[in-house]
């Protein structure tokens, strides 16, 4: 786990508190988030498959730009999965709800499945995150 110094780890503290303002005022996109915003057609459909019971509009908004981060990063970086999963728990943890690091944890679990059967993933992860 990472601690609450690492600049990683900071940088998507960052990142969720942006995607969530972001959920409330979409008329601004931080330039850090655009990378996101743009694969949202991408990424929302997998939360809506992987969490039926919880459309968009009604999920918990810290919990909804927890997942699209994970999701993006699970997507588009050669970070290992275990690590993605890790510190969106641990976020959930931070700021989200009583439950949402449990529902977080399930919920990417379940893409993980979906997207490894999709080719979005890789079996065998990278050790290395980008800089």
């Amino acid at each position: 786990m990472k601690t609450a110094i690492d600049p990683r780890h900071r940088r998507r503290e960052k990142l969720i508190r942006q995607l969530y303002t972001y959920s409330h005022r979409p008329d601004e996109v931080p330039p850090q988030i655009e990378p996101i915003i743009q694969q949202l057609e991408q990424i929302d459909p997998i939360i809506t498959q992987i969490a039926p019971e919880w459309p968009l509009d009604k999920l918990n908004k810290v919990d909804l730009a927890i997942l699209r981060l994970a999701l993006w990063e699970l997507i588009n970086t050669d970070l290992p999965y275990k690590v993605v999963i890790d510190e969106a728990v641990e976020l959930a943890k931070q700021y989200g709800a009583e439950k949402s690091a449990q529902f977080v944890n399930g919920a990417l679990g379940t893409a993980l499945k979906l997207l490894k059967r999709s080719d979005f993933v890789s079996e065998q992860p990278s050790e290395h995150e980008p800089d």
